[in-house]
């Protein structure tokens, strides 16, 4: 076999960076062609104050989409960092970002680092969604203190922040006993100020809690009874004491003694409570509405004549 000369060689090698080039070249075709149709429809890749169309956000989540079925690492990151130019207003983006990330393994900094540049940069704080769930993301990995910390920053912010403390009392509840919890919500609903339809939807969740977490429905109606005078104009706190009455389970032989519970709120809510006619209205309903499906041989006549005083022609008028 004759040894090739060093033109033979030089020819060869050529050949085979030509096709190399033609290869990286038609992949990186195919791959840009792949991608054409979400490409001419980003119409603004920079980042503005102002919203984006409805349009480009679907181009967005579709673009995503593909590039998560394609699996590749890089790329997707890649394009999350460019949507997020685009659209660092979205809480939806940063939230996706997050949840795919905290998917892959060993990336708890990278879904950190998220969760930072949302929250103290781009995230307004009176849409709180991003930073709730960085708490429990702190929390997750054991940073209970963090989480804490992130709640309490939020408060200084939004005092009497509902979702806020209800998350902050459910995570003390448990890391620290129900009690911890409950110490959240009487420090809340007894700080001078704030708003009393915040406080009144406190007191239901403490009393839900005393309910549902420590078994204990006669504390629970304590809490609301000593607090109704307190949020007469509540509608949010009405609604929950009466759902409460209506969910305790009862017997054949009970059920007499809840209908007096249950009455004895319709009552409060009708002569007590400083509600608009209609909020009052639509309560009375749902206690009718019970006396229908669970009430004796003897509730028609309560009956007819709350709908007589509900429905008559002075108030419909």
């Amino acid at each position: 076999m004759n040894p090739k000369s060093e033109a033979d060689i030089e020819a060869a090698l050529r050949t085979r960076i030509d096709e190399y080039h033609l290869e990286i070249f038609t992949r990186c075709q195919a791959e840009t062609t792949k991608r054409w149709t979400f490409e001419q429809e980003i119409k603004r890749p920079y980042f503005h104050v102002t919203d984006l169309d409805d349009a480009q956000v679907v181009n967005w989540r579709k673009y995503l989409d593909y590039e998560e079925s394609e699996g590749d690492f890089v790329r997707i990151a890649f394009l999350y960092e460019r949507c997020l130019v685009a659209c660092a207003y979205y809480d939806e983006f940063w939230l996706r970002y997050a949840r795919w990330m905290l998917a892959q393994i060993g990336k708890v900094e990278e879904v950190r680092n998220i969760y930072q540049r949302a929250s103290c940069f781009y995230a307004p704080i009176a849409r709180p969604t991003v930073r709730l769930q960085w708490a429990l993301f702190e929390e997750m990995h054991g940073r209970v203190d963090v989480a804490h910390a992130i709640y309490e920053a939020m408060l200084m912010t939004m005092p009497g922040h509902v979702e806020t403390i209800v998350a902050w009392a459910n995570s003390q509840r448990r890391h620290n006993g129900p009690q911890a919890a409950i110490a959240i919500y009487k420090h809340q609903i007894e700080s001078p100020g704030g708003d009393s339809s915040a406080k009144s939807a406190l007191v239901a969740s403490w009393a839900r809690l005393l309910w549902k977490i420590q078994g204990s429905a006669g504390e629970a109606r304590s809490i609301f009874q000593r607090h109704q005078d307190l949020y007469l104009d509540s509608q949010e706190f009405w609604t929950s004491f009466l759902g409460f009455e209506l969910e305790q389970t009862t017997s054949a032989e009970k059920e007499q003694v809840q209908h007096q519970r249950i009455k004895q709120v319709a009552d409060d809510i009708r002569r007590k409570s400083q509600l608009a006619p209609e909020a009052v209205k639509d309560l009375v309903m749902v206690y009718m509405a019970y006396l229908l499906e669970r009430g004796t041989k003897d509730v028609a006549k309560e009956y007819m004549s709350l709908d007589r005083e509900i429905n008559g022609y002075g108030l419909a008028r």
